[in-house]
C-alpha cells in the first residue's frame, strides 16, 4: 500500500519536483519570448530600416487590434470555447461609428453606440452558447456571417471618411518622447486588468477549471455558464473598441474592414501557448506571440518578401508550434506511464 501511494503521489506532483527556475524558464511561453528576442536582434543587425522609429511606430499600429482582441480571446479559449466573430464585430463597429457620424451625431456618441453594439453582439454569442447550449464554433461562424452582413448592408460598397481630425490624429499620435503610439496605453491598462482577472482571482481559477473539466468545475462551485457569458461579452466589447481604433487609424469606415482578423488573433493565441482543448495558457505568452508575428512580418516585408510568402512562413510557424506542443504532451504521457524508477535491491551474498 505504501509503495502504491508513493507512486501515485509522485505522479501527481511530478510537475513540481523541478527547481522553480526551470518551471518558470523552461516553458512554451518563454520559448516564444526567446524566439521574439532572437528575431528582433537578427532583424536589427541585418535590416537597416528595421530599428528606425517609423518602423516601430507602424509595427504597434498594425498589431494593436490583434493585441487588444487577443486578451479576451485567450480567456475564451482557455475555457475550451472559441469566438470567430471578432473580426466581423470590428467591421460592424467601424460601420456603426461611420454611419452615425455621417448622420450628424457627435463622434463620441457614435463611438459609445459602437461599443454598445459590441456588448450586444457578445451577449448574443454568450446566450446561444451558454443558455441554448450550442457549440461556440457553430455559433460564432454564424454570427461572423451575420455581423459582416449587417456591416456590408448598412454601407454597401461606400465608405465613410469624414471623421474629426483631432480623433484621427490621436489614433496615430505618439507618446511624447517615444516612437510608441497612444493606443499602447489602453492596451496596457486592459492587459493589467486581464492578467489580474485570469491569474490572481477566483474568477480566473474558474476559467482554468472550466477548460480542464466543465463538470468538475460546476461541482466545485464555478458558475460555468455565467463565466462563459461574461467572457463573450468582454470579447464583443473589446472587438468593438478595436473597430473604433481601426476606423480612426485608417480614416475610413467600410463594411469589409478587418476581414480575416479573427484568424490572425486565433493564430497568435495558439502560438502563445494556449491549448486548443482548453485548460492551459498564459497572457504573457500570447502577447509575445502577437509581437513575434508582427515583428516577423515587418522584417520580412523590409527584406522584400511578398505577403503570400509571409503568410506561408507564419502558418508554418503556427503548425510547428502546435505539433511541437502535441509531441511534448505525448512524451510527458509516456514518462508518466513509466512511473518513477524502481529501487535497486542489492543481491545478498550466500553464507
Amino acid at each position: 500500500m505504501t509503495a502504491t501511494a508513493s507512486t501515485a503521489t509522485a505522479r501527481v506532483i511530478r510537475d513540481y519536483d523541478r527547481p522553480l527556475w526551470r518551471r518558470i524558464l523552461i516553458t512554451r511561453e518563454m520559448a516564444i519570448i526567446a524566439l521574439l528576442v532572437l528575431v528582433v536582434l537578427v532583424a536589427s543587425v541585418t535590416l537597416k530600416g528595421f530599428a528606425q522609429p517609423v518602423t516601430v511606430n507602424y509595427l504597434f499600429l498594425d498589431i494593436a487590434p490583434i493585441l487588444l482582441i487577443a486578451l479576451p480571446m485567450t480567456l475564451i479559449m482557455v475555457t475550451g470555447e472559441i469566438d470567430l466573430s471578432v473580426g466581423s464585430m470590428v467591421g460592424l463597429a467601424s460601420v456603426v461609428t461611420g454611419v452615425l457620424t455621417q448622420s450628424g451625431a457627435p463622434f463620441e456618441i457614435a463611438a459609445l453606440a459602437a461599443l454598445a453594439v459590441g456588448v450586444i453582439g457578445g451577449a448574443v454569442n454568450g446566450f446561444l452558447v451558454t443558455v441554448v447550449g450550442l457549440p461556440s464554433l457553430a455559433v460564432t461562424i454564424g454570427t461572423l456571417a451575420l455581423f459582416r452582413g449587417l456591416a456590408v448592408g448598412l454601407l454597401g460598397t461606400t465608405a465613410v471618411t469624414d471623421f474629426p481630425e483631432v480623433w484621427k490624429d490621436l489614433a496615430k499620435a505618439k507618446i511624447a518622447g517615444t516612437t510608441i503610439p497612444y493606443i499602447v496605453i489602453p492596451f496596457l491598462v486592459l492587459l493589467a486588468i486581464f492578467i489580474i482577472l485570469l491569474h490572481f482571482t477566483p474568477f480566473g481559477r474558474g476559467v482554468y477549471a472550466i477548460g480542464l473539466s466543465k463538470d468538475a468545475a460546476r461541482f466545485s462551485g464555478v458558475h460555468v455558464e455565467r463565466t462563459k457569458f461574461i467572457l463573450f461579452v468582454l470579447a464583443g466589447a473589446v472587438a468593438a473598441f478595436a473597430g473604433i481604433f481601426y476606423t480612426l487609424r485608417f480614416g475610413s469606415a467600410r463594411g469589409d474592414n478587418a476581414t480575416g482578423l479573427e484568424l490572425q488573433v486565433i493564430a497568435a493565441v495558439v502560438l502563445g501557448g494556449v491549448s486548443v482543448f482548453g485548460g492551459r495558457g498564459q497572457l504573457h505568452g500570447v502577447v509575445a506571440a502577437v509581437l513575434l508575428i508582427g515583428v516577423l512580418s515587418s522584417a520580412l516585408r523590409l527584406a522584400g518578401v511578398t505577403s503570400d510568402v509571409i503568410n506561408i512562413i507564419t502558418g508554418g510557424l503556427l503548425v510547428f508550434s502546435v505539433v511541437a506542443a502535441s509531441l511534448l504532451a505525448w512524451a510527458h504521457r509516456l514518462r508518466s506511464k513509466a512511473g518513477p524508477p524502481r529501487p535497486r535491491v542489492a543481491a545478498s551474498s550466500a553464507p
